[in-house]
């Protein structure tokens, strides 16, 4: 096989393994990306993901080759993941982000990704390589950016013309060098509907989010009390939040996912019931989130999630599940009950925050 025949054919092999998209970017950080990312640390923007700024980590996401040495080529890759609208609102049901409504995509892109690697090496002969599936300290978005996969938008995610920006990204490190993609122009405009629609203000100039105040970071990588002034803002979400991207005029070329695994089985992984949160214990909790993102965060935090969303909701028939919650082994699970109810109207806070 010829050497220029290897790039048509890396990525109509990745095309077979359910990539919608794929592109090669050098293995370089780019500059303007780097910088805005020790910027973003320098704010502390990050909040409590104190990961981020290990001098290690901030060490290899400015040099790929100190994650695998020889590296020449990055190969991204997005799988595109939306599946329709969500369901309309229920004052007692609860909001998942899209992502969030089938299989953990760890466990979808991951194999495929070492798939596409064991194929590369049948092809180019001894290939030494690292997979990643946003576990790994590289900023994927400006690497896909780089290879020609989509554009950084003013809501920090990328946007693909066809696509939008409903997508999963993967990297595939590799020691060998292969034609890097044509990055695309951004497009974003004098428009500013994401930082207009963001309900917390957590994008504070374009590019620029404040992960302090994410209603994503806030329902999933925040682990102590949500901070009482954004409570309200948060609205009937649970986990993740969607607006920056739903209102983004990209997403209405969008097309429905082709990934079966990304749809949502039934409504209520689109809109879990809010009463059946609160009073799941640990194991119905595992039994019905196996398998997909929502497990990750824990039963505590989306107990924890589901009250201030009852609490926001207004309606009564939330205050006997709220009263049980105060009850709750977690302190976490319990001052936020005591909030809801507090917010609903009802003296029976008190004992909530009472510690036992």
């Amino acid at each position: 096989m010829s050497e220029n025949a290897l790039p048509a054919r890396l990525e109509a092999q990745a095309h077979s393994l359910g990539f919608d998209l794929v592109g090669v970017a050098p293995a370089q950080t780019p500059t303007e990306a780097l910088q805005a990312y020790l910027g973003w640390l320098a704010r502390g923007d990050h909040g409590e993901m104190a990961y981020m700024a290990r001098a290690d980590r901030v060490a290899r996401r400015a040099d790929p080759a100190l994650i695998l040495p020889g590296v020449r080529s990055l190969v991204c890759v997005a799988v595109h993941y939306d599946s329709g609208p969500p369901p309309p609102p229920d004052p007692l049901h609860g909001r998942v982000a899209r992502y969030a409504w089938g299989q953990d995509y760890h466990d979808w892109m991951l194999p495929r990704l070492e798939e596409l690697a064991a194929w590369l090496r049948a092809e180019a002969g001894s290939v030494a390589h690292r997979a990643y599936v946003d576990t790994g300290p590289l900023l994927e978005r400006a690497f896909a950016a780089r290879a020609g996969l989509g554009f950084i938008g003013k809501n920090t995610c990328l946007i693909h013309p066809r696509l939008g920006s409903w997508l999963l990204l993967g990297v595939l490190l590799v020691d060998v060098d292969l034609p890097a993609g044509e990055p695309l122009p951004a497009r974003c405009g004098s428009c500013t509907r994401c930082l207009d629609a963001c309900p917390t203000g957590a994008l504070t100039a374009p590019y620029r989010l404040d992960a302090r105040r994410c209603i994503a970071c806030l329902t999933i990588e925040h682990g102590g009390p949500i901070p009482p002034e954004l409570r309200p803002l948060l609205g009937d979400r649970v986990f993740g939040c969607d607006e920056c991207q739903a209102v983004c005029p990209w997403q209405r070329f969008s097309p429905p996912t082709a990934v079966a695994a990304f749809r949502a089985a039934d409504a209520g992984r689109a809109a879990p019931s809010l009463l059946e949160l609160l009073a799941m214990d640990e194991e119905a909790f595992r039994r019905r989130f196996a398998g997909t993102p929502l497990l990750r965060t824990g039963r505590e935090r989306l107990q924890r999630n589901a009250a201030v969303a009852l609490g926001n909701a207004g309606d009564p028939r939330a205050v006997p599940a709220l009263r049980r919650a105060l009850d709750d082994p977690s302190p976490l699970v319990r001052e936020h009950a005591a909030w809801a109810l507090e917010r609903l109207g009802t003296a029976a806070a008190a004992p909530g925050l009472q510690e036992p």
